[in-house]
């Protein structure tokens, strides 16, 4: 699992840049806003974790950058402010999750964790395709060039 760490604090990045590595996470890291929203917006992660208050580019606006882009992948913002109403500005920037400094690491873990198993539930395949034979899982049907086979339950099976 990739995950980018936007901090421009130099030893809380380490200590979190670290802590994933040895907790087996294949990690980047960006140390300003600029070119954490460089590497998001360019290279593919399976989760972001973001500081709110980062030189050349808050958090909030990189959230809100990547949103529009269309980018879902699973954002933590990671913050000294604890407000509530600065929580919820978070989330409904885009943020997944919220965690005030100081933090767990383990909670942090969990809270990865939890992120990517919600951003990972497969979507049920429904229609299968080969070539120009098409089956509807759902209706139970079955086309070859457009035409349906009718076939009996025991057949679709």
């Amino acid at each position: 699992m990739r995950v980018l760490v936007i901090e421009d604090d130099r030893e809380a990045a380490a200590f979190l840049v670290k802590g994933l590595e040895e907790s087996g996470y294949a990690v980047d890291h960006a140390g300003d806003g600029t070119d954490g929203l460089h590497l998001a917006a360019n290279e593919r992660f399976d989760v972001m974790i973001v500081d709110r208050m980062l030189p050349g580019l808050d958090g909030i606006s990189i959230v809100e950058t990547i949103r529009g882009q269309g980018i879902a992948t699973p954002v933590l913002i990671l913050s000294a402010l604890d407000q509530v109403d600065e929580r919820v500005r978070g989330l409904k920037a885009g943020g997944d999750d919220y965690l005030a400094k100081p933090y767990s690491f383990a909670e942090l873990l969990a809270r990865i964790e939890a992120l990517l198993r919600r951003a990972n539930v497969p979507a049920a395949e429904t229609r299968l395709t080969v070539a120009d034979l098409e089956m509807d899982l759902l209706a139970r049907t079955v086309k070859r060039a457009g035409r349906t086979i009718e076939l009996q339950p025991r057949e679709f099976r």
